[in-house]
């Protein structure tokens, strides 16, 4: 009995279970739940219709369908090396790693089938050309300029794509064995000029400061010497003052007491020399000491 109610029952509200199931399948397609870090893109009968940020969209079921899921996370791609040939014909393997993000992902999945390897291809393309700008030392010294200027090119290039490059590197720049030998072999060449310049700008230096100290040694000696012919004029200016006022007694006393004196060095000594005087010496004695007589009785 009570199967047959149940039967007449799902019979008679077949239509309004189907359809509380038909909405309820409508809800459920209608809602899409877009995490943060990604975006959906939407189709509606095959052709782009909309792209659903991260939160609770609504779409129209049946209709749009969420095509592609596309995160919108940075990526590193793998590090890649390329070969690439500077201006001055030297072989290099330089080593890159590109970091970029999909920020139009309507643009990224229909412009572009395999990103990464397309960010790859063109990385290798603009960094084999601008290397191919540059001398191996200019590679090897501006490498910020040299990483700035591929950066600009990949942005450039990959515009149409819907993604932006965050950073571009070049994480090592490989010489092969021939170019390292020769530049260990210029880089030994320079250090010994260097050592050389450096060597001979320090005798110059010592040359220069003998040469100053020479020149103020006759400087100074001049400056002796100077004063010494001052002393001596003013002496002699002296004597010819004492002349004018007391006669040519002075002179015959200042005369007389250099004798006097010149006399006294000889006969210092340690007393096992022998001194010889002159005949005149008794006399200059004798010339002093009655000067100073005189000039004492005055």
């Amino acid at each position: 009995m009570s199967e047959d109610v149940i039967l007449t029952l799902l019979s008679e509200n077949l239509i309004f279970i189907l359809a509380a199931v038909f909405l309820l399948l409508c809800l459920f397609l209608a809602v899409r739940i877009v995490p943060q870090s990604e975006k959906y893109v939407v189709e509606r009968f095959g052709r782009l219709h909309s792209v659903l940020g991260p939160g609770i969209n609504l779409i129209v079921p049946f209709m749009d369908v969420v095509r592609h899921k596309v995160s919108v996370l940075e990526r590193q791609l793998p590090n890649e090396s390329q070969d690439a040939i500077t201006s001055d014909n030297a072989l290099v393997q330089v080593e890159t790693s590109v970091f970029y993000r999909v920020i139009e992902p309507e643009r990224t999945v229909y412009r572009i089938r395999d990103v990464d390897s397309a960010v790859q291809t063109t990385i290798a393309g603009i960094v084999r050309s601008e290397i191919g700008k540059m001398e191996l030392d200019e590679v090897q010294s501006n490498r910020s300029h040299l990483i700035g200027e591929i950066k600009v090119l990949v942005e450039e290039a990959v515009n149409d794509w819907g993604i932006e490059v965050t950073r571009a590197e070049i994480l090592d720049v490989n010489l092969d064995v021939a170019t390292r030998e020769a530049m260990l072999q210029q880089l030994n060449a320079e250090r010994a000029r260097r050592a050389s310049v450096t060597e001979a700008e320090g005798h110059k230096r010592a040359t220069e400061l003998n040469a100053d100290a020479e020149l103020y040694a006759a400087e100074q000696a001049a400056k002796a010497r100077r004063v010494t012919a001052d002393a001596e004029a003013y002496a002699t200016q002296v004597v010819a003052e004492a002349i004018n006022t007391h006669g040519i007694e002075s002179a015959q006393y200042q005369v007389a007491l250099k004798q006097v004196e010149a006399i006294a060095d000889l006969a210092q000594g340690d007393g096992q020399q022998t001194i010889v005087l002159p005949a005149s010496a008794i006399d200059a004695f004798g010339e002093a000491f009655g000067m100073l007589a005189g000039r004492s009785k005055k």
